[in-house]
C-alpha cells in the first residue's frame, strides 16, 4: 500500500512553546507550576512523530504564550497590559499578553510599555503568522483547498476562568468557530476520526474556537479550520506538568485519526 502523505492538510500548534523572551522579565522567576499553568505542554510531543510520517506541513512556536498569544490578535490589549491604552482594564486578562492564569494566579506586575508590546508583536505575533499564511497560500495554490487544524491542550475540569467551572470535559474538544470556520463535512470528518480512534470527543464546548481559526476557517475561501483540544489529564499530570507514560497510548490514538483524516480528505 502506498504510503499516505498530506497534500492539503497542514497544522498549526500555537501554545506549546516554553521560551520566555527577554522582553518579559516577570516570568522568569515564576515556578513552574505557574509559569506551565496554561501552556500547551506536550502537545507538539504528541503531534510531532505523525507530521514527520505523514509529511504534514505544520508551524509552531518556541515563545511563550503568557508572553505573545498567537491564538489572539496582537490587539487583544487593554490598559491593564499596555500602559496607557485607551481601553481599560479587564477586558483582556488573557489577550495577547497574559495579565492572569486561568487560575486567578497575577502574571503581570504592572503594564508593559508600547515599545515592548510592539517588539513582543514583531518577535513573536507576525514571524509566526507569516509562515501560516505563507503556507496555506501555498497549499491552496497547489491543491485548490486547505485543511487546517489548530491543536492546543485543556485542563481536565473547568476553572472559575472558563465558561464550564467544575465541569469534567470530554478527551477531545472540536471547535470551529459555531459553523463558521469550516464545512459541516469537515467538522464531520474530524469528529468522526478521533471518536473512532478511541477519543470521547465534545463539539463547540467550552471552547467555541480561537482567533486562529476565525482569522483562517473561511470555507468559501476554501480553508477549513478546527481547532482541536486535548484533555491534559490523558498524558500529563496536571499538578506537577511533568510526562505520563500514557503519552505512548495517546500518541497511538492521536496518529489513527490523523491517519482517518488524511484518507477521509484525500
Amino acid at each position: 500500500m502506498e504510503k499516505i502523505k498530506a497534500k492539503n492538510l497542514m497544522i498549526t500548534i500555537p501554545h506549546s512553546g516554553e521560551e520566555v523572551p527577554a522582553e518579559a522579565p516577570w516570568l522568569k522567576a515564576l515556578p513552574e507550576e505557574i509559569l506551565m499553568c496554561d501552556v500547551d505542554r506536550y502537545v507538539d510531543l504528541l503531534y510531532e512523530p505523525l507530521l514527520n510520517e505523514f509529511e504534514i506541513p505544520s508551524v509552531k512556536t518556541n515563545w511563550h504564550r503568557y508572553a505573545g498569544d498567537l491564538n489572539r490578535l496582537a490587539d487583544d490589549v487593554d490598559a491593564g497590559s499596555v500602559l496607557g491604552h485607551n481601553v481599560p482594564a479587564g477586558p483582556h486578562l488573557r489577550g495577547f499578553h497574559w495579565v492572569m492564569t486561568t487560575t486567578e494566579i497575577q502574571l503581570m506586575p504592572q503594564p508593559m510599555s508600547i515599545e515592548t508590546h510592539e517588539k513582543l508583536v514583531q518577535k513573536i505575533y507576525q514571524p509566526f503568522h507569516h509562515q501560516v499564511q505563507g503556507l496555506a497560500a501555498r497549499l491552496k495554490k497547489v491543491n485548490g483547498i486547505v485543511y487546517h487544524l489548530d491543536v492546543h491542550s485543556m485542563p481536565s475540569v473547568g476553572t472559575k476562568q472558563h465558561r464550564d467551572p467544575g465541569q469534567r470535559r470530554a478527551d477531545i474538544v472540536i471547535s470551529d468557530s459555531l459553523g463558521k470556520s469550516c464545512s459541516e463535512e469537515f467538522k464531520n470528518l474530524v469528529m468522526k476520526c478521533y471518536e473512532e480512534a478511541g477519543f470521547q470527543v465534545g463539539y463547540n464546548w467550552p471552547y467555541y474556537g480561537g482567533r486562529l481559526t476565525e482569522q483562517y476557517g473561511k470555507p468559501l475561501e476554501n480553508h477549513h479550520a478546527i481547532q482541536v483540544e486535548i484533555n491534559r489529564e490523558l498524558y500529563m499530570n496536571e499538578k506537577t506538568k511533568k510526562l505520563k507514560d500514557s503519552h505512548i497510548g495517546v500518541q497511538v490514538q492521536i496518529r489513527k485519526a490523523i491517519e482517518a483524516v488524511l484518507q477521509g480528505i484525500a
